[in-house]
């Protein structure tokens, strides 16, 4: 290791030289007249939040652009360490996972950047961008100096910011600031070591003459536990709170240096089963313009949200357990699809009174189109298709599995085992200890019975024989990402009792759907009549045919219940409009082909309407809570 560090800090000493007059550049704190100086010059940061992660690499030179045209000078990023690590040790930053691309693409654009690279991002990002690898350690303590977290993190580190050592706005780049951990305050470690050691690493790879800051809620304990001598303390609130009062709270942790507001929320975020949120644009432009005068830097969190595609959303657990939804619109000033809105006009308008904006005109938005209506055809239940879905075959286990002993960290697994004996009365199968992480498909000889549900539904009465094979589809929603519980294992956490009696002898099967749509198997083989209505998880599929045109679009599922959709070969994220208050799912048209038919395939994990249509429509529908069926 001893050398391998020495051939990295080799390696650093030499990057400095690809990038010309970095000498002359500089970005530093002036305690005296309490702002930041670029180049010697006073200078205050206009900023946005934008995450590449959840916008097609295509669209990320559309979206930066819009943000300079408003009058932005910089924006910040998060870096998702379970985006590019997903398995341990491999790291992978090609294609939409281009950070330096991305990174690249802004300083083309005239941006700077303010850099959030963990390794915890919160960011209603599944397990806060930790890889849940990590809870293959029974007993790792994350987020603090537990060594089984912190030497996974380090290497984590060690690759990152290796890699955005020559991005920095010394050595020719545009990378103005880096936070050190995220909002570490609201965790319940308060492990000053852990940060200590985050400091050094940062250092270590950085530098000494990057800015490193924290990022902390607008409460004392907060910023008692979250800021650290040698690392610049900022605060972060939206309109519901007092300007004043809030900077003077940093100003006790920071007596001197600017005013920072590294995340005014300009929007917030959807849960299922919640109605849509939104912040008045008067709030949020009246605010902006008070912080401004003051002479604060100002980062608005989100300017644009984007999509939580795949697997990727996060969840919340105060009560209970709150999956965020597939849009991360946030309403935002850019929509979820890169729209320009209202409340970005406003912004602009308030920008104007302390910078020059670029002169022209707004890029508009991008096409969008109403491709109509596909009918899909059943392929199959999951249960009549595992040897395509899982076919390595189902680990064998006495007692049942989670998803993070199977080494399946996302998506979904199937449970089998039979009945021990005859039940021909409704039996109670029962979660004792709420183990359902988070919701149960039950089926009993391919028929279906109903479902279990994480928090709220622990029990479902089952019938059946001795012997009849029980299947149980477990979906993983997505791990928490904020507060105490982010230790989230998926799947079945302890036994399921049916009656009386303990089930064991298990067969689990975890399910790669991506790839067998990928592959193009769940396309090949249509059984039944394109009217025939199941219950139960199921496969449909369908094509949308090329119209010449590949143009963005939003997919609505009316009629249907909860499940997950794929596009040719992208996984778009979940469905549930029933719970609301999503209705749409967004599509970008790089996703489709303007010249080749377009796979379509859903899992429907309920019960599926008898007509089987999908409607594809040139707007979304975001804030429906619930549908009539």
């Amino acid at each position: 290791m001893k050398s391998q560090m020495t051939f990295v800090l080799l390696s650093l000493c030499l990057l400095p030289v690809i990038f010309v007059l970095a000498d002359s550049r500089s970005f530093s704190i002036d305690y005296k007249n309490n702002c930041f100086q670029k180049d010697g010059k006073p200078f205050q940061y206009i900023s946005g939040s934008i995450h590449y992660s959840r916008i097609p690499r295509e669209y990320w030179k559309d979206r930066l652009l819009k943000m300079y045209m408003t009058g932005l000078n910089a924006i910040q990023v998060y870096v998702p360490w379970n985006f590019h690590e997903t398995v341990q040790g491999v790291f992978n930053f090609a294609g939409d996972r281009d950070l330096e691309y991305f990174l690249n693409l802004a300083n083309q654009t005239g941006l700077l950047v303010i850099l959030r690279p963990g390794p915890y991002i919160c960011a209603e990002w599944e397990m806060g961008g930790l890889p849940a690898w990590l809870l293959q350690k029974p007993n790792i303590i994350l987020r603090s100096a537990d060594t089984e977290y912190l030497k996974p993190a380090s290497e984590w580190l060690a690759e990152l910011l290796t890699k955005m050592r020559p991005w920095l706005y010394q050595n020719g780049g545009n990378i103005i600031s880096v936070q050190v951990e995220n909002e570490y305050g609201s965790y319940f470690a308060c492990d000053y070591n852990y940060m200590r050691h985050l400091h050094t690493l940062f250092r270590l790879f950085l530098g000494e003459d990057v800015i490193l800051f924290t990022t902390d809620g607008n409460t004392d304990k907060e910023m008692i536990c979250g800021t650290l001598e040698g690392l610049y303390a900022t605060i972060d609130f939206g309109t519901d709170t007092n300007i004043t009062a809030a900077f003077i709270r940093q100003r006790r942790f920071e007596p001197k240096g600017p005013l920072v507001n590294s995340e005014f929320y300009t929007g917030w975020l959807d849960h299922w089963g919640e109605k849509h949120a939104s912040v008045d644009t008067v709030k949020v432009s009246k605010m902006l313009g008070e912080m401004l005068s003051m002479g604060a830097s100002v980062n608005m969190y989100m300017f644009e949200g984007g999509t939580n595609f795949g697997y990727w959303n996060g969840a919340d657990h105060d009560s209970r357990f709150r999956s965020v939804v597939t849009s991360y619109d946030y309403n935002a000033p850019l929509s979820e699809a890169g729209d320009p809105t209202d409340k970005l006009l406003a912004i602009r308008d308030v920008i104007k009174n302390f910078r020059d904006i670029p002169v022209g005109p707004m890029p508009p938005a991008t096409p969008k189109f109403a491709y109509g209506f596909v009918t899909l055809q059943k392929v199959g239940n999951i249960s009549s298709l595992l040897d395509t879905l899982s076919p390595q075959g189902p680990v064998r286990s006495q007692y049942p599995l989670t998803f993070e002993e199977i080494k399946q960290y996302y998506g979904f697994m199937l449970y089998r085992t039979t009945l021990p004996r005859n039940v021909p009365e409704p039996t109670p199968l029962i979660s004792p200890l709420n183990g359902i992480h988070d919701r149960a498909y039950v089926s009993v000889n391919g028929v279906y019975q109903g479902l279990m549900e994480r928090d709220t539904a622990l029990v479902m009465n089952v019938t059946g024989q001795q012997g009849d094979q029980l299947d149980i589809l477990v979906e993983n929603m997505g791990r928490i990402n904020f507060g105490s519980y982010i230790n989230d294992k998926k799947g079945l956490l302890g036994n399921l009792i049916l009656g009386n009696d303990v089930l064991t002898d298990w067969s689990i099967y975890p399910l790669d759907i991506d790839t067998a749509v990928a592959n193009g198997w769940l396309q090949a083989a249509h059984s039944g009549s394109a009217m025939e209505a199941g219950d139960g998880p199921m496969i449909y599929s369908g094509t949308l045919k090329s119209t010449g045109l590949a143009w963005d679009t939003f997919v609505k599922l009316n009629g249907w219940t909860k499940g997950q959709v794929w596009v040719n070969e992208v996984n778009l994220g979940r469905y549930w409009p029933q719970r609301g208050p999503q209705q749409t799912l967004y599509v970008p048209g790089p996703f489709l082909s303007a010249t080749q038919p377009n796979n379509i395939t859903v899992l429907e994990l309920e019960r599926a309407p008898s007509h089987r249509r999908i409607l594809f429509m040139d707007r979304p529908q975001l804030n429906n809570t619930g549908q009539k069926t």
